[in-house]
C-alpha cells in the first residue's frame, strides 16, 4: 500500500466536513475560512510510543488520546475546536492497525466536530503529532490570576498517573478500579463544554497535562503571583482513595495526563460548571501545600 493509497483509504472519506473549509486532504496545503470577529487559537502535541503512551496500548486508544490532549489545549484557552491535521511516522502499513487506528481518532473528531484537513505520513518509530486550530472571541489565558481569586479544577485528579502505575505494576488495583483507572490514562475528557462556560468568569485557566503542581506554577509564573493549596480537599475519585493516602495525594499533585481544567476566578462570580475550590491565589510568591502534603511538589518532566 503505497501512502496516498493509505490516506485515501484510512484518512481522507471517513472525517467531519465543514463548510469553513475549501480544500481539505488532496493538495499541497489545505484552504480554510476563519470567521469574521474571532481569533485563531492553535495547539500541536507530540506523542511517542513508550514515552507517552505505554507499547502495547491499542491503537484505537493511541488516537483518541493523541487528539484528546490536543483539544484539551484548546479548551485551556476556552476556544471551540474546528480543523486539525495528523502527522503519523509508523515503522510499517499494518491496515488492522491503521483501521483501529482511524476509528479511534474518528470517533474523537466526530464527537468534537473537528475535521481532519491534511497531515503526513512515514516510516519509523511510532510517533503522532496532531495540530489543533480553533476559535474563541476572548481567549482565556495563563496570565491574568488575580490575588484573592480561589482556584478550582474540573473532575478528580491523580486517575491518570494511578492508571499507568497500576499497567506497570507499582501498583495493584481491585478490577474495577484497574479498569477506571486505565480509561483516564488512554481516553481523557477534553473539558471543552466546561471552558466555554468560564469565559467572563474565570480571570486565569490551564489544562492539569503536566500535574497540578507543575500546571498551577505556570499560572503563578504567568500572572506573577503565588497561591496555597488546601490539600485535604483535592478531589479523588474512588480508585484513587482505595490506595495508600500519601501515594494518593502526590499523585493527584504531581502525575500529569488528567486533562482536568485549573483555573482562578473571584469569590463574586457565579460558576456555572461542576468544579472543586482547592486553594487562594495570594501576594507572596510561591505554592504552599501546607502541612498536609510532605512529598515531592514537581510535576511531569519533559526532559
Amino acid at each position: 500500500m503505497s501512502e496516498f493509497d493509505l490516506i485515501n483509504r484510512f484518512f481522507k472519506q471517513k472525517f467531519p466536513t465543514r463548510k469553513d473549509v475549501i480544500l481539505g486532504i488532496g493538495d499541497d496545503a489545505a484552504l480554510c475560512t476563519a470567521p469574521a470577529g474571532m481569533q485563531l487559537v492553535m495547539a500541536m502535541d507530540t506523542l511517542v510510543e513508550g514515552v507517552h503512551f505505554p507499547i502495547d496500548t491499542k491503537p484505537e486508544d493511541i488516537a483518541y488520546k493523541a487528539l484528546a490532549v490536543n483539544l484539551s489545549d484548546l479548551a485551556a484557552m476556552g476556544a471551540t475546536p474546528a480543523w486539525m491535521t495528523l502527522a503519523l511516522t509508523c515503522p510499517k502499513v499494518d491496515e488492522s492497525w491503521l483501521a483501529r487506528f482511524s476509528q479511534g481518532l474518528l470517533d474523537l473528531a466526530t464527537a468534537a466536530d473537528i475535521s481532519l484537513i491534511g497531515g503526513d505520513t512515514t516510516r519509523g518509530s511510532l510517533t503522532i503529532t496532531i495540530q489543533v486550530t480553533g476559535f474563541v472571541e476572548l481567549a482565556l489565558l495563563r496570565s491574568a490570576a488575580k490575588v484573592g481569586d480561589g482556584i478550582y479544577v474540573t473532575g478528580t485528579l491523580g486517575d491518570a498517573g494511578l492508571g499507568l502505575a497500576a499497567v506497570e505494576k507499582r501498583i495493584k488495583l481491585a478490577p474495577e478500579m484497574q479498569n477506571y483507572a486505565e480509561s483516564r490514562l488512554n481516553k481523557p475528557t477534553a473539558r471543552l463544554k466546561e471552558s466555554q462556560n468560564l469565559i467572563g468568569i474565570a480571570n486565569a485557566c490551564i489544562d492539569v497535562s503536566d500535574g497540578l503542581v507543575a500546571d498551577l506554577n505556570h499560572i503563578l509564573t504567568a500572572s506573577k503571583v503565588g497561591a496555597s493549596l488546601n490539600v485535604e480537599t483535592l478531589p479523588l475519585s474512588k480508585a484513587l482513595q482505595s490506595i495508600n493516602r500519601a501515594t494518593a495525594l502526590e499523585l493527584a499533585l504531581t502525575a500529569g495526563d488528567d486533562y482536568e481544567l485549573c483555573f482562578t476566578m473571584p469569590d463574586h462570580k457565579k460558576l456555572s460548571i461542576a468544579a472543586t475550590r482547592i486553594g487562594t491565589i495570594e501576594e507572596q510568591l510561591g505554592l504552599r501545600c501546607g502541612k498536609a502534603f510532605s512529598g515531592k511538589i514537581s510535576g511531569y518532566q519533559h526532559f
